[in-house]
């Protein structure tokens, strides 16, 4: 399983509120939710976002609430993957529940800019910079979650059981 696409950067300690305000949190729909994504720190981003494109982020990415709409709406943007430094931990459970692929790797996360080109295997954990020609190395997750992600999260990777 791989991605690969333009990244989108972002600062230290992203909120669920600004992944996703709660003022949108009316509806179940995820596709209206997903037109809201990240409307509050980047108007641009649903209307730039290309299916594969990658997140950026700094330290504790997904912090705040612990609503799985977060992960779910940048799922649903098409974004192929977020890395980061560091995620909250309730949203980084909440994105392998979901199936959004996720990765921390510091050195990728602080060096790769916005505008980059870059690819993800996830069966590796290698993030490759196709702008600077860097490689960084992520811990890869163990098959059983790869598993998870693939199937498209935890309740479908349940129903082919």
């Amino acid at each position: 399983m791989n991605t690969k696409g333009t990244v989108f950067k972002y600062p230290d300690n992203v909120d669920t509120d600004v992944i996703i305000p709660a003022r949108y949190l009316n509806t179940p729909n995820a596709q209206e939710l997903a037109k809201h994504c990240m409307e509050d720190i980047d108007k641009n981003y649903v209307n730039q976002v290309k299916p594969g494109d990658v997140m950026v982020a700094g330290w504790n990415f997904g912090c705040g609430s612990s609503r799985e709409h977060a992960p779910l709406v940048i799922k649903t943007c098409g974004t192929g993957c977020v890395i980061a430094k560091s995620f909250a931990r309730i949203f980084y459970r909440n994105a392998i529940n979901i199936g959004l692929p996720i990765l921390e790797c510091e050195a990728a996360a602080e060096e790769i800019q916005a505008g980059d080109e870059v690819s993800v295997d996830f069966d590796t954990g290698v993030i490759t910079d196709h702008t600077t020609g860097r490689t960084y190395q992520a811990e890869p997750f163990p098959e059983f979650i790869q598993n998870i992600i693939k199937k498209g999260g935890l309740l479908a990777s349940l129903k082919e059981m």
